[in-house]
């Protein structure tokens, strides 16, 4: 585990899009396949333009990259939101990283992926098909969730069988229904779906590299549980990542103080 403190939210984006940027280029250069986990939320809009602008300036040819979003908004338990739905994640891929990548960077529709509620296990399938995930980008829920996997009380599932969780359907919760209206719905309740087909603990913990990303105040209480228990627990979804191989966390210490637990 490496813990990065960095002093705000601009070094921390340029932090992550280094890690991943070095690690899909090399790949990309070297004419090997890349899979990358990305996720969505404001932390990770400044290092989606820092990336394609590197992307675009060294003019890094990314055929042979593959994306895997971690989640996509659910009008119901079968059907993902429209993709011109105010939050859905396929539009804020395509305005926060797709669309801004030259054409020449060889980057097509075909190569993201999403999870789709009508059928989730295919998105599991399809990743393994593919290889698995080579890199996973994080952020965690003010609760401790990752992607949409909420926390479950240790008396309703093994420890063992809830880091084992498949891509799936899941009803949102109230707690996070609320935090998305207030940071991504301007305070509007009716436009947070209330369904989400989420990427599970399994494919996310396979993944051969982690990096979780924090910069919101909110964030310290989680963060701050899953550093001082050091063990994983459904109760703390993201604690999964503390026995992970390779596992890096950046965080910006103008936000978040983690000296107690460090």
């Amino acid at each position: 585990m490496r813990i990065q403190k960095v002093s705000d939210y601009h070094a921390m984006s340029v932090m992550g899009a280094d890690i991943i940027y070095n690690a899909v280029a090399k790949a990309m250069k070297q004419g090997k396949p890349f899979n990358l986990g990305l996720a969505t939320g404001n932390t990770m809009i400044e290092l989606y333009q820092i990336l394609a602008d590197r992307f675009n300036a060294d003019k890094i040819d990314l055929a042979k990259l593959q994306t895997w979003n971690l989640d996509e908004y659910a009008s119901d338990e079968h059907n993902a939101v429209a993709h011109d739905h105010p939050l859905s994640y396929w539009k804020y891929m395509h305005e926060n990283l797709f669309f801004k990548f030259d054409a020449t960077r060889n980057f097509t529709e075909g190569q993201a992926h999403f999870p789709n509620p009508a059928d989730p296990a295919k998105f599991d399938s399809d990743l393994a098909a593919a290889g698995g995930l080579d890199l996973q980008l994080l952020g965690i829920g003010f609760n401790g969730h990752i992607a949409f996997n909420e926390p479950v009380k240790e008396s309703e599932i093994a420890v063992d069988a809830y880091g084992k969780l498949p891509t799936r359907v899941l009803p949102l919760t109230k707690e996070t229904i609320d935090q998305n209206t207030k940071i991504t719905a301007n305070g509007d309740s009716s436009l947070v779906p209330r369904f989400a087909a989420t990427t599970g603990m399994k494919p996310i913990l396979a993944s051969k590299q982690e990096l979780l990303l924090a910069c919101f105040a909110e964030q310290q209480a989680p963060l701050t549980r899953m550093l001082g228990n050091r063990r994983p627990t459904p109760e703390l979804p993201a604690s999964y990542l503390l026995v992970h191989s390779d596992f890096t966390l950046i965080y910006t210490a103008d936000t978040i103080n983690l000296d107690a637990v460090l």
